[in-house]
């Protein structure tokens, strides 16, 4: 889906990763691989619905409702589901379909940005920069009320990492709440291995399952230059595998998602191929 924000060809992005070789990558680690396909995705006129300042409210709403529902069937299997994007605000129905698996389900939110924004705060109005926060319970009810409205995860279940443009209503809610976040700062101060080692200890103690939310902007546009919202000073390609290998190495990881990668603005499908290196080494790839 692209409709969670206003540049077009992030729906693409599936099709980028499959050419990538994902199915392949991770089948050669000895998992048992499903291709469900993509989900239809209706197309409406873009345009902003003013009374609430949230694009593409109905559609974005009912996709998310239907990948809620493979979400839930998929782990209802005792599979593993893992998620292709698209824009980041397929991020509501993954976590609706995936919280009432889990006790105390937990979050990590890998990305540049809070995306903790609300139709009152967003300056845009693309619900692309508000997931979180609709699986947090805060914004319109139709997202908010997906798979059932109470919040799908706590604020001290999410632990954010990499963030380096927040918005000022994004910032309120992170010290009011008392949110766990690690910017580009403590990143360069405590270093990547600290870092996660402090996310993976604080969310295996109290959280049943773990979401890993992965958007390629969290990596800095030398390595991923095929997002939609690319912000300089971000994590690179060696820390982001060592995350990832340190994620499989914990075993905490019951769900994920790759999202937003574009191809129409991608060097020779560079982002792709990151995106499925990553899904390699969370899954388990090691040199040896």
């Amino acid at each position: 889906m692209d409709l969670g924000q206003n540049r077009r060809g992030v729906d693409m992005g599936p099709s980028a990763i499959r050419y990538a070789g994902v199915l392949e990558r991770i089948r050669a680690l000895g998992y048992d691989i499903e291709d469900k396909g993509d989900l239809r995705v209706k197309k409406e006129s873009p345009g902003k619905e003013d009374v609430y300042n949230l694009s593409n409210l109905h559609v974005v709403t009912e996709t998310n409702k239907t990948l809620a529902n493979t979400v839930s069937s998929i782990l209802e299997e005792g599979r593993f589901p893992l998620v292709l994007g698209g824009d980041h605000s397929i991020a509501i129905g993954t976590i609706a379909g995936t919280a009432g698996h889990f006790e105390n389900l937990g979050v990590i939110w890998y990305d540049a940005h809070g995306d903790l924004n609300t139709a009152e705060t967003s300056p845009s109005g693309n619900i692309h920069g508000m997931p979180l926060a609709v699986s947090l319970g805060l914004g319109h009810a139709a997202l908010t009320g997906i798979n059932g409205s109470l919040p799908k995860v706590k604020p001290e279940n999410v632990v954010i990492i990499g963030a380096r443009e927040i918005d000022k209503g994004e910032k309120d809610y992170i010290h009011q709440s008392g949110m766990n976040v690690y910017t580009m700062h403590e990143v360069d101060r405590l270093g990547m291995p600290e870092v996660m080692k402090q996310a993976i200890d604080y969310l295996k103690g109290r959280c049943g399952g773990v979401h890993l939310s992965l958007d390629l902007d969290g990596l800095d546009p030398h390595d991923a230059p095929g997002v939609g919202t690319p912000i300089l000073g971000g994590l690179n390609y060696r820390e982001s595998h060592l995350a990832m290998e340190m994620l499989a190495e914990s075993d905490i990881i019951t769900s994920a998602e790759f999202v937003e990668v574009n191809p129409i603005l991608d060097e020779k499908n560079k982002t792709a191929e990151v995106a499925v290196a990553l899904m390699g080494s969370l899954f388990g790839e090691k040199l040896k």
